[in-house]
């Protein structure tokens, strides 16, 4: 049993990946496969840290983030190219989830409860700000601006400004990977003069360890990824039992799949370092748009599938808000209480608003 406890990390990836075996030939309770998940995600976290540990951040953070994402990306990829048409607007509605989670439940959750604990947090504002900035321009051009032109009727680009927007998303993120890895890593690490926490002094993890440990990364995501999906069927069935928008099944599932990036941060916040926090969620958010608009872009012009990316009129006003509000209350490089209530709120509106359009 102990010698169990010491490998839970290393055993909890093939676990879940047996569940999904299961699964996959025999009919078992969601209640299963929503442990299996939970084992999952907190393996994930645990292996994302021993490399953040060995890496060093941004380095850890941006590791994580790209994990799921590329998962998630090819996860969205492989559901539309087998839905057709009636995949039209997943990258849309899939995308808009993933950045409201993040922008409003995440951060508020992360800047509340660190807020709680250590009053007041601190962090750098260049960093955050360069992410915010680069976020807003990818959330506009990708979400807002395709109800406005004019080349297609609707919410929708041409094939030529879909791959246009498409590239330039890549040039954008690849430029914000390069200033946060190479250019301005300081920008994105903590405040000099605040405390760090006695994990940070722990003695580095060995260079098999840590390979180890991003194996292990790469196989928990996935099985990750996979259980939300195994678990789509029951929570639509039990979306529409309750009379319920088919849109909160979007919602639920990309909160799922951010399981593993939101207990890292939540953790980080309480640890006192929200610079983490902040790096994972942010860039999180960028990764998902950067990497997502682009594959989708690639499928919709190969295969002729229709995607339409415009937000309605609700959608655009509630992302514009979360957008300004992130910018202000990220502004100072200090956080506290109230800026996590802001956060909070404005996820608890866009909830509401889901479920009761």
């Amino acid at each position: 049993m102990h010698l169990l406890m010491r490998h839970w990390p290393t055993v909890a990836p093939f676990v879940a990946w047996a569940v999904l075996g299961i699964l996959w030939s025999w009919t078992v309770s969601p209640v299963v496969s929503g442990l299996a998940l939970v084992l999952a995600v907190l393996a994930a976290v645990h292996h994302a840290e021993v490399i953040a540990h060995k890496v060093g951040e941004p380095f850890g953070t941006l590791i994580l983030a790209l994990a799921v994402t590329i998962i998630e990306v090819g996860l969205i990829v492989s559901l539309m190219s087998g839905a057709g048409e009636a995949a039209a607007t997943l990258a849309r509605d899939t995308v808009i989830a993933a950045v409201m989670i993040i922008l409003n439940g995440l951060i508020g959750i992360c800047l509340l409860i660190g807020a709680l604990k250590h009053r007041e947090q601190s962090f750098q504002h260049t960093g955050v700000a360069a992410t915010l900035a680069t976020l807003t321009a990818l959330t506009v051009l990708s979400l807002v601006l395709p109800n406005y032109t004019v080349s297609e009727a609707g919410p929708v680009y041409s094939p030529e400004q879909l791959a246009f927007v498409a590239v330039v998303s890549l040039i954008l993120y690849g430029t914000f990977v390069t200033v946060q890895t190479v250019r301005h890593r300081d920008y994105f690490l903590p405040p000099r003069h605040l405390a760090v926490d006695e994990d940070a002094h722990a003695e580095a993890p060995s260079g098999r360890a840590a390979l180890a440990s991003a194996v292990l990364l790469l196989v928990t995501l996935g099985a990750v990824v996979l259980l939300a999906k195994e678990l789509s069927d029951p929570v639509e069935a039990a979306v529409a039992s309750l009379g319920a928008p088919r849109a909160i099944v979007g919602v639920i599932i990309a909160a799922l799949v951010l399981l593993p990036e939101g207990v890292a941060a939540t953790r980080a916040a309480l640890a006192n370092r929200v610079q983490t926090s902040l790096n994972l969620a942010l860039g999180s958010a960028l990764a998902t748009i950067g990497l997502t608009i682009p594959a989708v872009a690639v499928l919709s012009i190969i295969q002729d599938l229709p995607i339409a990316l415009g937000l309605g009129a609700k959608g655009t006003a509630l992302l514009l808000l979360s957008l300004l509000v992130t910018t202000q209350s990220l502004a100072t490089g200090r956080t506290t209480i109230l800026q996590g209530m802001v956060h909070l709120v404005i996820f608890g509106v866009y909830l509401f608003t889901t479920v009761v359009p």
